[in-house]
């Protein structure tokens, strides 16, 4: 399968060496075609991974994954067109971090909203599903860092589209996906930030998540 990835940094390039090393093409999108860090990612994991913009990398992927810094994630997502996530599925990983206050950061989005929703909104043909937001990068993609049960979220508005990101979590490895619904769903995944963040301060280490115990 074809997947874009829009965004170079620690998410992007480690969400693309994973998709690539399962055997699919990826096309790493950024605001330019020779971005060095794209282009340092490219030469890194050989075949089956080219860069681009993020209008070329969204219409490369027939899955295409959202990993672009949460401010400015709405500018990148629309340099790359309406036309270029029609129909498809856009898995938002970003998270709404408001750094300009120092640290830890807030949220630019919350309590009666979202990014997730932001980003449905703008681009209503598109199959927003909202996941792997609530672990560190690298959890995100060999979440057997982790000792034990541990769970990941999806959120959207198309039952479909989740149940196909289910399967791709499931190919990373992830045992325990819980849906918890619609695109609304977000506000919740992204709030975590709040705890996670307090937690990594305790713990010293982003190799830890949390379960859902039944």
């Amino acid at each position: 399968m074809k997947f874009g990835v829009l965004g170079s940094g620690l998410v992007g390039s480690t969400i693309a060496t994973k998709l690539v090393s399962l055997g699919h093409e990826v096309k790493m999108g950024s605001r330019d075609a020779a971005n060095p860090k794209g282009k340092a990612w490219v030469d890194k994991v050989g075949r089956g991974a080219s860069q681009g913009t993020f209008a070329d990398a969204a219409a490369f992927g027939e899955i295409v994954f959202n990993c672009t810094n949460g401010m400015g994630s709405l500018d990148a997502l629309k340099s790359a067109g309406d036309a270029a996530f029609r129909g498809k599925i856009l898995v938002d990983v970003a998270n709404p971090l408001d750094f300009s206050k120092g640290m830890p950061p807030t949220l630019f989005v919350g309590n009666n909203d979202s990014l997730g929703e932001t980003i449905q909104r703008t681009f209503p043909e598109a199959k927003v599903v909202k996941a792997l937001n609530t672990v560190n990068a690298s959890v995100m993609v060999e979440p057997g860092r982790v000792r034990g049960e541990h769970d990941v979220f999806v959120a959207g508005n198309d039952a479909g589209a989740k149940a196909q990101v289910v399967r791709l979590l499931n190919d990373f490895g992830w045992k325990n996906v819980n849906d918890v619904g619609d695109i609304t769903a977000a506000r919740a995944t992204e709030a975590y930030l709040h705890l996670w963040l307090r937690l990594y301060g305790a713990l010293q280490t982003a190799d830890f998540n949390v379960h859902v115990a039944r």
